[in-house]
């Protein structure tokens, strides 16, 4: 190995760290920075891991693999679109497109959201970091598998923050598990569980298509058509 080369170990340890600190810019110190912040730590990724020896291939965006890529996502976001419009013409359904935190936006904030908020601030940053850099980089140590599931863990645990607040901003959970500190807790640990369930499902898409496209179009597809068909749902 290269003298210069940074160690595989190390450049997870940097990855983690680097993590950390845009999280808790996203949720505590800077949130209108979220933008912005996504943009460097994408960067200071992909550069982590490029120092340790890797490439565009091992990110999952190689040439090779991009028509692939394209393909897988053209599909998943057709089968998103047609789950949630199942899901908007169903009334028991209807109600968990209902956000509090989108309620008041307009629909110009909306396409905003659809269109620059969650591909920038949430789907670059979380798939270049989860299912690309510490993917490529636990591969390296790890069985696929394996590796698949402590990126998950990892992602699990990055949403502990963001998902303080799900009982009162989701009027359905909230009636489910009510407005108390307890009700918080269980929703939180119960989002964090989810989205490492999710997690796994996205590292496979990412392993079976060779493309990080596949899972970042399946994430965008189902954040930002959320977004859409619950205001079009309040328009109704």
């Amino acid at each position: 190995m290269p003298a210069s080369r940074l160690p595989t170990r190390a450049a997870l340890v940097a990855a983690v760290t680097v993590l950390v600190a845009a999280n808790l810019l996203d949720n505590r110190w800077a949130r209108s920075w979220i933008l912005l912040t996504a943009v460097v730590a994408s960067a200071a990724l992909v550069a982590l891991l490029f120092c340790a020896g890797g490439d565009w291939s091992e990110l999952g965006l190689g040439r090779n693999t991009l028509a692939d890529g394209a393909r897988w996502a053209v599909a998943l976001i057709g089968i998103v679109a047609a789950v949630y419009l199942c899901g908007a013409l169903l009334p028991v359904t209807r109600g968990l497109f209902a956000d509090q935190r989108t309620n008041a936006l307009s629909g110009a904030e909306i396409a905003f959201k659809a269109l620059v908020a969650v591909p920038v601030g949430t789907v670059l940053l979380e798939e270049i970091a989860f299912r690309g850099v510490l993917f490529a980089l636990l591969r390296r140590l790890h069985t696929a598998t394996t590796a698949a599931v402590l990126s998950s863990v990892l992602f699990g645990l990055w949403h502990i923050l963001p998902s303080l607040n799900l009982n009162k901003d989701k009027p359905t959970l909230g009636s489910l598990f009510g407005q108390s500190v307890a009700g918080a807790v269980l929703v939180d640990i119960g989002a964090v569980l989810f989205t490492a369930v999710a997690g796994c499902l996205l590292c496979w898409l990412r392993d079976r298509s060779g493309s990080l496209l596949a899972p970042m179009a399946l994430h965008w597809a189902v954040n930002a058509l959320g977004y859409a068909v619950g205001f079009l749902l309040r328009q109704g």
